[in-house]
């Protein structure tokens, strides 16, 4: 296996197509509803544009929920509503199709992915194509210990470059990014600190399923903890996701890269992508142009990140149950945004009017020699 040089995305990301996206404006322009009339909706349909190259845009007709899973150790400490080691469950419940993002996803039509990278459980109780990624089981309690050694954080960050690789090559032409953790809000906060210089309470929020006063100040002591840990290992980012990051927050960094290389645009959820999104534009500052924010969940460390990267949610909605439940609420809305910049008629074009040859002077009225003389009229009879 040949070192992994996070450098390289710095080369091989670029940007939207910024010709096509000012093709993209000029045609909305022609269209019969005034620009901006339509809002966010004028935005999104030329982001979408430069991102596929393509005016008119394409409809969004292959789009994807990509979830990944993990237990983090921190849940221990009781800075979770849920028990350690219970992320399992909630992804036999996805699969199963009894969480909000499976409803969701019946309902629109939309295939859902999981990759489990470090759940507490026994691989033989879910699917192969669910666990033939993981790492670990579990990942460690990242105040006191590294969530991952270094080999597995670059075998996670592989993992997610090769799901993100198997999306582009399967034709999806969106994806909605999501988690499904027990702790992996309390690991998001810590990145977040970490990347922002803020203290613990500052990015410290309640969770999916809202804690009480007492479990919020233990995850802030344990946030605080893991931003000792943190701060050393700033400057190497793969470290950093393996001293306080997880197995599945290092993925979605890895498939956030890899997806901004294969030109493959991706929804964000909640907080948990955008810590990840947040380490993804410390390796590479082009990437963040091939993501959109869904939602404003709320946690603190959500907006933190969002406000860092200059995205702003499309809704607000305070949802908070992650899983990719707010970025596909977020769905019809892009998929709206792309019917009416490809489909509004533009203002017929006005037919020009051929303009009159024009006439020398002379050819316009006959020289006074050259006229004919008018007939003499004869004078009247003078009265007598």
């Amino acid at each position: 296996m040949s070192a992994l040089n996070l450098d390289d995305f710095t080369d091989l990301i670029e940007r939207p197509d910024g010709g096509v996206r000012r093709d993209a404006e000029a045609r909305r322009e022609r269209q019969i509803v005034p620009p901006g009339s339509l809002g966010r909706l004028d935005e999104l349909g030329e982001w979408l544009a430069a991102a596929q190259s393509a005016v008119p845009v394409r409809p969004v007709e292959r789009p994807r929920v990509v979830l990944f899973a993990g237990d983090h150790g921190i849940a221990r400490q009781g800075v979770s509503a849920r028990p350690a080691g219970s992320a399992g469950d909630l992804v036999r419940e996805v699969l199963e199709g009894g969480r909000p993002v499976s409803v969701l996803a019946r309902r629109l039509g939309v295939p859902v992915r999981v990759v489990d990278m470090a759940l507490d459980c026994d691989p033989d109780t879910l699917p192969e194509d669910v666990v033939r990624y993981r790492v670990r089981r579990g990942s460690g309690r990242i105040d006191v210990e590294d969530a991952l050694s270094p080999e597995e954080a670059e075998a996670a960050f592989r993992a997610g470059v090769a799901v993100a690789d198997e999306e582009a090559d399967s034709g999806t032409d969106l994806v909605v990014l999501g988690d499904v953790s027990v702790g992996g809000t309390t690991a998001a906060g810590v990145l977040v600190g970490a990347l922002c210089g803020t203290d613990a309470s500052v990015v410290t929020g309640r969770g999916g399923l809202a804690i009480d006063d007492l479990a919020w100040m233990r995850k802030c002591a344990a946030v605080r903890d893991a931003l000792r840990r943190a701060r050393p290992v700033l400057g190497d980012q793969l470290r950093l996701l393996a001293t306080v990051g997880g197995a599945d927050l290092t993925a979605m960094t890895g498939f956030l890269l890899q997806a901004a290389v294969r030109k493959m645009p991706v929804v964000l959820d909640g907080v948990v992508t955008a810590s990840c999104a947040l380490v993804a534009q410390r390796i590479a500052f082009r990437a963040p142009d091939w993501w959109l924010a869904s939602h404003d969940s709320g946690e603190p460390g959500q907006a933190k990140a969002l406000d860092r990267m200059a995205l702003e949610p499309l809704l607000s909605h305070g949802v908070t149950v992650g899983e990719g439940t707010g970025g596909l609420l977020a769905l019809p809305l892009v998929q709206a945004a792309a019917a009416l910049a490809a489909e509004l008629p533009e203002h017929p074009e006005e037919p020009e009017t051929p303009e009159a040859p024009e006439t020398p002077e002379s050819s316009e009225q006959p020289a006074v020699a050259d006229r004919p003389k008018e007939p003499e009229t004869p004078a009247a009879p003078k009265p007598e």
